[in-house]
């Protein structure tokens, strides 16, 4: 999870749950060491440790040790942060997971960009996988259509042409070939322009 769901209350009914979280902590986070872990700093990391909250409210919302993790990415060169309740699995497994968690705010951001979803029409599960799915057929569909006719167009405005010519009977490249084209307004046309008076 990202730093927005740092709840210490609500990670403890996770935990209790038996499910384990990867959190972001806050710059302004306190803690005491409890230990340390060795690492493999060529892979990027740089600590591992098990610690406890320092603050009496965190402490008492969250009692029992978290593990944190400090990890340099190679790519971004940002030192990154990472509390962790699993103390089984490798460390830099645990931060490949929080990448992983990465991958799907960007496809979610995707979505959002590309399939021009604005709101979901239902709210079941069932209902917003379906309205992802059938986003997701449309686009990969406009992908297909435009490889074989070997268009320059970007998808979006494929979109919208196929919306507005919904029910035209239309050959797909005819609709698409009136895109390129402007119609440039004849210069000797009687028109007044408004700032040369």
């Amino acid at each position: 999870m990202d730093r927005a769901y740092l709840d210490f209350e609500r990670l403890y009914r996770l935990k209790q749950a038996l499910a384990f979280f990867i959190i972001r902590p806050r710059k302004d986070f306190a803690f005491r060491r409890l230990g340390s872990h060795p690492v493999d700093q060529k892979t990027g990391l740089r600590c591992d440790q098990t610690i406890r909250l320092k603050s009496f409210y965190q402490a008492k919302s969250y009692p029992e040790p978290l593990r944190r993790i400090r990890y340099r990415d190679a790519d971004t060169h940002k030192s990154l942060t990472f509390l962790t309740n699993n103390f089984l699995l490798a460390t830099l497994l645990i931060t490949q997971l929080y990448k992983c968690r990465w991958q799907v705010e960007l496809f979610f951001k995707w979505v959002k960009q590309h399939l021009r979803i604005k709101k979901f029409y239902g709210l079941s599960p069932n209902a917003v996988k379906t309205q992802i799915w059938i986003a997701i057929s449309v686009y990969i569909l406009l992908a297909i259509v435009r490889k074989q006719l070997r268009l320059e167009l970007n998808l979006y405005p494929m979109s919208q042409i196929l919306s507005l010519s919904l029910f035209e009977k239309v050959p797909l490249l005819q609709a698409f070939s009136h895109i390129g084209s402007t119609n440039e307004i004849d210069e000797s046309c009687n028109q007044l322009e408004l700032f040369d008076l």
